[in-house]
C-alpha cells in the first residue's frame, strides 16, 4: 500500500490548548476525518476504517461510540432485497 502524506499547519499554541501530543493530535484528526467521510458516503466502512488506522471492528466499535450506523442501508434497500430473496 502506497502512503499519501499531507501536511496540515496549525498555530504553535493548539497542541498546548488541546493538552495533546503531536501524534495523538494526528490519530485524532484521521479518526474524525474517517468519520466524516463514511457519513458523507465518500468512503465504505473498509476504506474509513483504513484511513482511520484502525481496523473494521474497532471503527465500527468508533461509529457506535459515536452513535453513527454502520449500515448506509435504509428501508428502500432492505424491502428491495427482501424481495428479491423471495
Amino acid at each position: 500500500m502506497s502512503i499519501q502524506t499531507i501536511s496540515v499547519d496549525f498555530p504553535n499554541d493548539i497542541l498546548l490548548a488541546l493538552n495533546e501530543s503531536e501524534n495523538d493530535l494526528k490519530k485524532r484528526i484521521k479518526v474524525t476525518l474517517a468519520i466524516q467521510l463514511y457519513k458523507l458516503q465518500k468512503l465504505t466502512i473498509g476504506k474509513a476504517a483504513q484511513l482511520s488506522g484502525m481496523s473494521r471492528l474497532e471503527f465500527e466499535k468508533e461509529l457506535c461510540k459515536n452513535k453513527i450506523s454502520i449500515s448506509n442501508l435504509n428501508e428502500e434497500d432492505v424491502l428491495s432485497d427482501i424481495e428479491k430473496l423471495k
